[in-house]
């Protein structure tokens, strides 16, 4: 008798409840691997029959998986599933069911969590991702909402990583521009302020005048000299040469004077407008290094981006996999039968030692 009420009864009390009360929740499940572009060494034997690496980096796929159960994932999810409305289903029993229809934020996510299974394996780099529901279409919807929900994260976690990683290179080539343009602001100030487009070509061409008159000077005071051994001083032509030879050398003193006489001669300008072209070289060379740096940053950032490549798709579940009744029965009822027997055991050596 106290077989049939300790063991026997819960056992049918159990059994009534899973095969009559308790409602059908299908599974369907998806695989995925995240993987970047840049292979490692070491893959599993699983992805080298896909051609794939499949674990580039675990941290990033536990994150995935970490998030996909996080309270900012069901938050996701909301403007396009409703979950509440998916785990109060009328056919839902109501032990397992969500009781509340507008439950707190902490009740949902508990409850959310024992639906929604994200693993990770460190063999083979595949995270499983398993979703139950009591129909079989929202089962799916969830499982490929959650996939495409994962995919959104790594491309935001992609983005985030490109722009932190080009912040430092885009300083550098914002900082060579900004330089670039204020020495060429100061390249045509100068250019407006002593009114030459070309001071370069200007000052070559002071300087061929300054040569040309010097040569004509010179060759000016070599016929004079030799008219002189032979005229007197008093001679028209003596005194036609001699004023000559002066306007000439008063010519090339006045060119000299403009090349290389004052702080406004041309050769103190040139070396100004010298000095500011070596600095645009030298600003147009680092603007140069540094936009390759930037598109050398930008490509190895590339190669670091991360995707998600799905290795099994959500299914259509068509038969129910939980609840386990079966198993469920048999474990109360050889749980029961075991205790019972334990406290048989007991409660026989009491009395055995009270005798």
């Amino acid at each position: 008798m106290l077989l049939l009420l300790l063991v026997v009864l819960p056992t049918l009390i159990v059994a009534a409840f899973e095969y009559g009360v308790a409602a059908d929740q299908y599974v369907s499940e998806s695989h995925f691997i995240v993987r970047g572009q840049q292979p490692n060494t070491g893959s599993s034997g699983l992805g080298q029959l896909l051609g794939l690496n499949p674990m580039p980096a675990p941290a990033d796929a536990h994150s995935v998986g970490d998030y996909l159960l996080s309270h900012d994932a069901i938050a996701a999810l909301q403007p396009g599933i409703d979950l509440t409305a998916i785990f109060r289903r009328p056919e839902a029993d109501p032990v397992t069911r969500l009781w509340s229809d507008s439950p707190p934020d902490e009740t949902l996510l508990k409850y959310y969590r024992g639906k929604v299974q994200a693993t990770f394996s460190s063999e083979t780099g595949i995270t499983t991702l398993i979703v139950r529901a009591f129909r079989p279409d929202d089962a799916k919807a969830l499982a490929d909402a959650l996939l495409r929900l994962g995919e959104g994260r790594v491309n935001e976690l992609n983005n985030r990583m490109l722009e932190n990683g080009l912040v430092a290179a885009q300083r550098q080539v914002d900082e060579a521009e900004s330089l670039v343009g204020d020495i060429e602001g100061r390249m045509t100030s100068f250019r407006q302020a002593s009114r030459d487009a070309d001071p370069e070509r200007t000052s070559a061409a002071q300087i061929q005048m300054a040569t040309a008159l010097q040569q004509q000077a010179a060759q000016a005071r070599a016929q004079f000299d030799a008219m002189a051994a032979v005229l007197p001083p008093s001679a028209p032509q003596y005194a036609a040469s001699a004023r000559k030879v002066a306007a000439l050398e008063r010519q090339v003193a006045a060119v000299r004077a403009r090349l290389a006489g004052s702080e406004q001669s041309v050769a103190a300008g040139l070396g100004q407008y010298e000095k500011l072209q070596m600095r645009q070289q030298f600003a147009a060379k680092r603007l140069e290094a540094a936009q390759s740096s930037y598109q050398a940053a930008r490509e190895q950032l590339l190669k670091q981006q991360l995707f998600i490549v799905p290795v099994v798709k959500p299914n259509m579940p068509e038969k129910a996999l939980y609840p386990k009744r079966l198993m469920i029965v048999a474990t109360v009822f050889f749980g029961l039968i075991l205790a019972y027997a334990l406290g048989w055991l007991i409660l026989a050596g009491v009395r055995e030692h009270a005798s």
